[in-house]
């Protein structure tokens, strides 16, 4: 399935001189399928309504250029993992010919544009980067931990298995159980790190950047409960008789979201203005002043005064996109957009004069370098310039 916002994201870093050989794979790959042509020439043609209009501008023009990429459909494509980037050409020639409107854009693929981009020292993506408390307070960096057994508490044995994650099970490989008040363990994640834990039922959580998760080291009782500051993705291992709770304490903000067995997602740092927990598979219930019960694809938003707002439809898609690896901006100001950069890239920002009222849409991996991000938010007329761990950004 043709993804139409992935190919313009490759688009727009192709243009700009900064995609990876491996993003040029993947956009061979998807200007080869059927439908890839349509995905591009509806790029090509959102490109051309966004142009500033010139003197010899006339809608009649304007419309020929319009009408001849839509026309380009019926034609026979040519080869397209040797010849993808003449196709480029191709659409962009025959604006260029009907219209004497689109320049350097996709007609010079690969040529660097004169960046407004001021940087004295790149920064790196977000990685596995976590560090556990224990419950004697002695603490480990896993990310410096070849992987393996971390640590032994009682009869639980604490594994990293690799790729950022972690794992609690028995000394004989099961569910870790024990008798009274077991310990509690913190795993914290910085600004600039994400990890993922396997607590000892079995519930997956991902942690994201500036986040930590408080738990025990063996469920007891009759309810599993954790404790979260940040944001993190759960995945519930179902057990009808022990329900699974989550607290959230973010300021003079405090709640607890009751589960059984589900998918769902909690924001609720601290510079946020609201704390939105969103469901996407089986049923929650959140208790703050009021209590409310989600359904899947209902986001509920508990604002710093207590009030809580129920979003039928929310973006699913935007609010996971962190744990799929990726930002995704769907209609997000520029103080959304950068919070979420600040976080990941472990930088400070500020804004220089007015602050834009630009809204943000696209799709970003969040491998990228903070100049490839960058790069694709200058295409919206914001700028910014970079040194060391501060960005400035200037209208």
């Amino acid at each position: 399935m043709i993804h139409p916002e992935r190919i313009s994201l490759l688009l727009d870093k192709y243009a700009l001189g900064v995609t990876t050989p491996a993003e040029e794979e993947e956009l061979a790959s998807l200007l080869e399928q059927p439908s890839g042509d349509e995905a591009a020439r509806d790029y090509l043609t959102k490109m051309l309504q966004q142009m500033p209009s010139l003197p010899e501008h006339s809608e009649a023009r304007w419309q020929a250029v319009r009408e001849a990429i839509h026309r380009m459909g019926t034609q026979e494509a040519p080869p397209v993992r040797k010849g993808w980037q003449r196709s480029l050409i191709r659409w962009a020639a025959a604006a260029v010919l009907l219209g004497g409107i689109v320049t350097w854009y996709l007609l010079m693929p690969k040529k660097k544009v004169e960046q407004t981009l001021a940087v004295q020292h790149d920064r790196p993506p977000g990685s596995n980067v976590a560090l556990l408390t224990l419950a004697d307070g002695s603490t480990i960096a896993l990310d410096s931990l070849h992987d393996g057994l971390v640590a032994q508490q009682g009869n639980t044995k604490i594994d990293k298995l690799g790729n950022g994650q972690l794992a609690y099970k028995d000394a004989d490989g099961h569910k870790p159980s024990v008798p009274g008040a077991p310990a509690h363990n913190t795993l914290t994640t910085p600004r600039g790190g994400q990890y993922r834990l396997i607590l000892p039922d079995g519930t997956a959580v991902w942690l994201n950047a500036a986040s930590s998760i408080t738990y025990p080291t063996a469920f007891t009782g009759n309810e599993r409960t954790v404790q979260i500051t940040g944001e993190a993705y759960f995945e519930v291992q179902k057990d009808m008789d022990r329900p699974f709770k989550v607290k959230f304490i973010t300021g003079a903000d405090s709640g607890v979201v009751e589960v059984l067995g589900t998918g769902f997602n909690i924001n609720a740092y601290t510079d946020e203005d609201a704390v939105r927990t969103t469901l996407l598979e089986g049923s929650v219930r959140v208790v703050g002043s009021q209590t409310t019960l989600l359904k899947p694809g209902q986001q509920v938003q508990l604002d710093k005064s207590g009030h809580s707002r129920m979003i039928p439809d929310a973006d699913v898609e935007d609010v996971i996109a962190w744990k799929n690896g990726r930002f995704h901006f769907e209609n997000a100001d520029i103080q959304t957009v950068m919070r979420q950069i600040a976080r990941w890239y472990n930088v400070e920002v500020v804004f220089e004069g007015k602050i834009t009222t630009e809204s943000f849409e696209g799709d970003i991996p969040r491998s990228s370098q903070l100049t490839e991000v960058f790069k694709i938010l200058e295409l919206s007329k914001v700028h910014f310039k970079i040194d060391d761990k501060k960005v400035t950004v200037m209208p």
